[in-house]
């Protein structure tokens, strides 16, 4: 074990003020999230699903506090180090368990851990959508201490704590090595990957597909939730975006009027890019792929929002809103995966396209510091860094948590039975109703 790369400048006291404040927002991401899970779900199933989004964000907060910051760490902090070539590789951190030894002094560590509780959370929201109607309570729980103890954090300090990808550039002269300013990769698009895994592994809902594999549509039930969690994200985006390029990639307090407008900006152009799809192809703007572009451009932007200018962010979010809108259509079509809530193609796909926008537009100043401290200009091949990447999220990333999901199932069935799915998640797993005055049950269980 050795000491990691050198560390970011520290903090002046008035920046770590202003840090504080961008991580305090980052929960409304959550709770936004969390309504739009709830709604583009069944009625029948709403209050389960606000109830795994609170367990869901407990249990992160406490795994990771347990081991997750300590595979995670900060950049400079102590780490395992392999040598390779003649090169050195920062494969994971190792610091002391349970936030030991981390001096809450208003230094960059701590608004590090804050911010990485919140992120985590943040991230094990994805899969609930994708798992919607059909994810046992405890099964979720488990999954997300799995996702908490190992597959998050092994990736953030890769991307975060100054691991192999950060390395790129220095290593290999590949730009500035691999760049997230507020989590595309880490959150978004690791988040939105393991929705895929579960996706596969809990299969589609009864009802979603017919005999000869067409898939019928089961809207959600509360468009009003979608949408207010919709206006919820813009806020904890605006905060997990301004944090991260703080703490990670050393911006500057008037940086942060520029992330803002960034964010805004790329899902406001995906969403009106996705009404605009929807409207020409069925007459009519859809509401919940509305939703899912707007979460698909926040998603996007978190890649290169401090380092490209504000039409530069709008195209990124126009690209996003048609990716995103045309992504829903070929899982659920080609793939045959039933994902309620888009989660997969808002977050994983959103993520892909917003670490691959760092590549083509960003500028990147010298101020960002490399693996060796030194100050170095932006390369060419910084496209190339976020293509290896890439290639890590979908090679490496998505074939662990699917197997580490696949484990669970097998121990631990992580489907509910067929009669919990037709008298509905809230009654068969908290004995109660979101709704009890309204009958919940649709006739989908009497068509096979």
């Amino acid at each position: 074990m050795t000491p990691a790369a050198a560390p970011l400048p520290a903090f002046a006291g008035s920046l770590s003020v202003l840090c504080v404040i961008f991580v305090f927002l980052v929960p409304f991401a959550g709770a936004g999230l969390a309504l739009i899970n709830a709604g583009l779900g069944r009625s029948r199933s709403a209050a389960h699903s606000m109830m795994s989004s609170l367990c869901v964000l407990a249990v992160a907060a406490l795994v990771y506090f347990t081991c997750g910051f300590s595979w995670q760490g900060f950049s400079g902090g102590p780490a395992h180090i392999f040598t390779l070539g003649g090169k050195d590789f920062n494969w994971i951190a190792a610091e002391p368990f349970f936030l030991r030894h981390l001096d809450f002094n208003g230094s960059p560590a701590p608004l590090a851990a804050l911010l990485g509780m919140l992120s985590v959370g943040l991230a094990a929201l994805i899969p609930l959508g994708s798992g919607a109607d059909r994810w046992r309570l405890g099964a979720c729980c488990i999954s997300t201490a799995f996702f908490t103890a190992w597959t998050y954090p092994l990736f953030a300090h890769w991307v975060w704590g100054g691991g192999w990808l950060a390395q790129l550039g220095a290593n290999y002269g590949l730009g500035q090595g691999f760049v997230d300013t507020g989590g595309a990769s880490t959150i978004q698009a690791v988040g939105g990957l393991t929705a895929l895994s579960l996706a596969w592994i809990l299969g589609p809902r009864r009802g979603k597909y017919t005999h000869d594999g067409m898939p019928t549509a089961i809207p959600g039930h509360n468009s009003v939730l979608v949408l207010f969690g919709c206006a919820l994200t813009l806020v904890g985006w605006w905060g997990l975006n301004a944090a991260g390029a703080i703490l990670f990639n050393a911006a500057t307090p008037g940086q942060t009027v520029l992330i803002a407008i960034n964010t805004t900006l790329s899902a406001a152009a995906a969403a009106l890019m996705s009404a605009a799809i929807t409207r020409t192809r069925f007459g009519k703007p859809d509401a919940s792929l509305t939703a899912n572009g707007w979460i698909g451009g926040l998603a996007a932007s978190s890649g290169a929002c401090a380092f490209v200018a504000p039409a530069e962010a709008a195209a990124i979010g126009l690209a996003a809103g048609v990716l995103v809108t045309f992504s829903v259509e070929w899982f659920e079509l080609r793939m045959s995966v039933d994902d309620p809530s888009g989660a997969i193609s808002a977050h994983a796909m959103g993520g892909l396209w917003g670490v691959l926008s760092v590549g083509l537009f960003a500028e990147i100043p010298a101020r960002i510091l490399d693996a060796t401290g030194e100050t170095a200009n932006r390369h060419p091949g910084q496209w190339l860094a976020q293509m290896v990447g890439i290639a890590t999220l979908i090679g490496f990333v998505l074939p662990m948590t699917y197997g580490l999901n696949w484990l669970l199932n097998r121990v631990y069935p992580q489907r509910v039975s067929v009669e919990a799915e037709r008298q509905g998640m809230d009654l068969y797993e908290l004995g109660a109703g979101a709704y009890p005055e309204f009958i919940t049950h649709g006739d989908e269980f009497t068509e096979r």
